[in-house]
């Protein structure tokens, strides 16, 4: 979790001058705002995280001791599939993340209805996503987001503008909960082939196979 911390910085002749840091690790903020306390000259210390939200170092230092035993390290892969035919999706994902020292892997997939497009599919694949990351209790913290829908993830970016209603309808559910759970997002379009995990998801999906399933990773898996 990245931060800004901000003080009040007391100058000679009693002169106070807010100060505010570029954005740096939570821990490292908080081992400075230590350091500035011992100067005698800093007030008003608090922490500002990227979407707004302002902790006080008690705050902060309590969200931390319990992110440790919480999902954290998280890779999230997703990737939809589209049957014209029958107009259902299929939604895949896949996540990776670490808790208690522990690592482990989330499969999941969900069959949709009333689809309109394979880029649609996408979509609610990534809104699938951030539901199981709700329900691992992800929270105030990065995570990395793969897909080989080059498109959703350039679009949730702001690199590529969006021009359709529907489209734009899932973008802001998406970012509306991705602020509800504080995560800071990276976005890493891949391949296919690097996706192929969260494919082969979707598809069992479109064929009526559903998999939910958790494990923990070996440091040979």
């Amino acid at each position: 979790m990245d931060v800004r911390i901000q003080w009040t910085y007391i100058a000679p002749k009693k002169r106070e001058v807010v100060l505010t840091s570029d954005f740096i690790r939570a821990e490292e903020a908080l081992a400075l705002a230590e350091d500035f306390e011992k100067t005698g000259r800093a007030k008003a210390i608090h922490f500002i995280d990227h979407h707004g939200r302002i902790w006080s170092k008690k705050e902060l230092n309590k969200l931390l001791k319990e992110m440790e035993s919480e999902p954290h390290d998280v890779i999230a892969y997703f990737d939809g599939g589209f049957d014209h035919a029958t107009a259902k999706g299929g939604a895949g994902v896949v996540v990776y993340y670490k808790q208690n020292n522990e690592q482990y892997r989330l499969r999941a997939n969900l069959q949709l209805d009333e689809l309109k497009s394979n880029n649609e599919a996408e979509y609610a694949a990534f809104w699938f996503l951030m539901q199981m990351l709700e329900d691992l209790g992800v929270h105030h913290l990065p995570v990395t987001f793969r897909g080989d829908s080059h498109v959703v993830l350039k679009q949730l970016s702001g690199d590529w503008p969006c021009f359709e209603d529907d489209y734009n309808a899932w973008l802001d559910r998406i970012e509306e909960k991705m602020s509800e759970l504080g995560i800071e997002p990276i976005y890493e379009p891949i391949s296919r082939k690097q996706n192929k995990e969260a494919d082969q998801l979707a598809r069992q999906a479109l064929a009526g196979q559903m998999i939910t399933s958790m494990m923990e990773l070996t440091e040979k898996g």
